[in-house]
């Protein structure tokens, strides 16, 4: 199969299966990019998704363009995004004129409730397996829970906590830093 054609349905397929933004697309990008085309590595990947963070736009979208651009350069990123929001441009062009008449259902608010916590747990196993594969040493441990504490308790743009925790990686890297 052509890679235009595989890089549009691959990503299609990403976009019908994910619900509830960027980060729940995170486990289905690594097991279709990284685990079955091979098309990224998993530190590719997350460095992707940072990147994705820190741009304007959908981290969703700016990944699946980095992807797209790495395999088959501009006309690839154009594919995989434009496969990306394809099938999410179907739906709720069928699902907006129908949803407000039944917004009101019990059954309905149950079902986007278990929707909510569902992409919660989708979202937390992609952050244990980005966990794994970031946190290698005593450095990127100290990084990660200064950021994350920094992150629970202010209130500022993700921007600057991804530069911060860049220059600390160039920093301790440049000190010298031994890995653990």
């Amino acid at each position: 199969m052509s890679i235009y054609p595989d890089l549009f349905l691959t990503f299609a397929k990403v976009g019908v299966m994910t619900f509830g933004g960027g980060y729940a697309m995170l486990p289905i990008l690594q097991r279709e990019v990284v685990e079955n085309k091979g098309w990224a590595t998993e530190e590719e990947l997350t460095d992707y998704f940072a990147i994705g963070q820190c741009t304007p736009g959908i981290i969703a979208v700016n990944t699946a363009t980095f992807i797209g651009q790495k395999s088959k350069g501009i006309l690839g990123g154009i594919i995989a995004t434009l496969g990306l929001v394809f099938p999410s441009l179907i739906i709720i062009s069928l699902l907006a004129g129908v949803i407000t008449q039944f917004s009101h259902l019990a059954w309905v608010n149950h079902a986007f409730g278990g929707i909510r916590v569902c992409v919660c747990v989708l979202i937390l196993n992609a952050t244990a397996k980005l966990y794994q594969k970031s946190v290698v040493d005593i450095p990127t441990a100290v990084i990660f829970f200064l950021v994350f504490g920094l992150s629970s308790a202010l209130a500022c743009s993700p921007v600057w906590f991804v530069l911060a925790a860049a220059v600390a990686g160039i920093v301790l890297k440049n000190v010298g830093v031994k890995r653990a």
